[in-house]
């Protein structure tokens, strides 16, 4: 009497499972680390749509100021804004970079940039 084997093995081996372990580790440690500056992005756009509401470069720098103060916004100060005035809107738009330190020289460089509505 002879126990048939099956000849054909499925499934992912232990090495395969730690590889794809890895790999979703290092992505989940990347993004975690990205999420606080899109939350900080979102801030910069809600406080640029409040300070667009001022009528000079000097008040909307000053209300960009106080609102970075309340939402704790270290990307951007006041000086840092381009104001333009397009037809009887006052335009204010800004650019900034982010860096997150993966490992050794690496770097992730994240761009934000924006304008009022």
């Amino acid at each position: 009497m002879t126990i048939p084997f099956k000849t054909k093995q499925r499934g992912i081996s232990f090495i395969g499972v730690l590889f794809v372990g890895g790999l979703v580790a290092v992505v989940g440690v990347v993004v975690a680390q990205a999420i606080p500056t899109v939350l900080e992005y979102k801030a910069v756009e809600k406080a640029v749509n409040k300070a667009k509401d001022g009528n000079t470069v000097a008040e909307v720098q000053s209300l960009f100021d106080r609102a970075c103060a309340v939402d704790n916004i270290t990307a951007l100060k006041g000086k840092d804004l381009d104001v333009a005035k397009v037809g009887d809107k006052v335009v204010v738009s800004f650019a900034y970079e982010r860096e997150i330190h993966l490992a050794g020289p690496a770097f992730l460089t994240l761009k934000y940039a924006g304008k009022s509505k």
